[in-house]
């Protein structure tokens, strides 16, 4: 597997910035920047997105692995959806790269089991795969649209992600594919339990794609605190960027 893009900025603590699906390191701009005054923030491209186009995997175990090459040192690892899964399962595949774990727009399972009602029908993430096959750019405009559904500024947040979309070209669609294959499959629950890693939930009240009661469940089974935006959807670090930047800064102080 090809090594996946990333970029550095700033010095300090090493903290680590994953996207989510369909998107790329950009998205975090904002935060990286902010962040880069106290601490050496590392901006990753997950396989299959942005400059990791040629950097295939299918599966979790593949994806963790690549990311954990990133940061030779141990970091306080920020992820959101899609990146947030990954990170999680890091954090239980390579502890020694985890020194903490934020978790934004996050759930241990997307789809929806007899058990875990707060969660998708497997049925849309199944459609989305269709699409993706077939119109690929409307595919991911449509998810962009879920994402920024509910959002407290909406306007804002809808031309910094449309803006980061396509900036380095259209992503890999076969990436993309195993990107959703990990949404639909992954089920990190029996892993809460085992971690030790202090950690951190940040979620939005009006997030559509991961109900706010997915995070409360997840952060109980972390044993962690769970902060929620009441007026932000499922990027609250875009519409809400100095709250949770403050949010941020706190829990790396400790």
């Amino acid at each position: 597997m090809t090594a996946l893009s990333y970029v550095t900025l700033g010095s300090g603590p090493d903290v680590v910035l994953v996207h989510g699906w369909g998107l790329h390191g950009g998205v975090w701009n904002g935060l990286a920047a902010a962040l880069a005054d106290r601490y050496r923030v590392t901006v990753v491209d997950l396989p299959g997105h942005g400059r990791s186009a040629d950097a295939f995997a299918q599966h979790i175990d593949a994806w963790a692995d690549a990311l954990a090459e990133v940061v030779p040192a141990a970091a306080c690892w920020i992820g959101w959806s899609l990146g947030a899964t990954v990170s999680l399962h890091l954090c239980a595949r390579h502890p020694g790269k985890a020194e903490r774990l934020v978790l934004v727009g996050a759930t241990p399972r997307f789809t929806r089991a007899p058990d875990w009602p707060w969660a998708m029908e497997i049925e849309t993430l199944d459609a989305f795969s269709r699409d993706l096959r077939t119109s690929y750019r409307q595919t991911l405009q449509r998810f962009l649209s879920l994402q920024l559904a509910g959002c407290g500024s909406p306007s804002v947040s809808a031309r910094q992600l449309r803006a980061e979309l396509f900036r380095y070209g259209p992503p890999d669609p076969a990436g993309l594919e195993a990107g959703l294959a990990i949404l639909r499959t992954a089920d990190l629950r029996p892993l809460l339990p085992c971690l030790k890693v202090p950690s951190f939930v940040l979620h939005g009240a009006r997030d559509r794609l991961v109900p706010v009661a997915a995070a409360e469940a997840l952060a109980h089974g972390l044993g962690v605190s769970c902060r929620v935006f009441p007026s932000a959807g499922h990027a609250p670090f875009l519409s809400h960027s100095d709250e949770f930047r403050a949010a941020i800064e706190d829990f790396l102080d400790g």
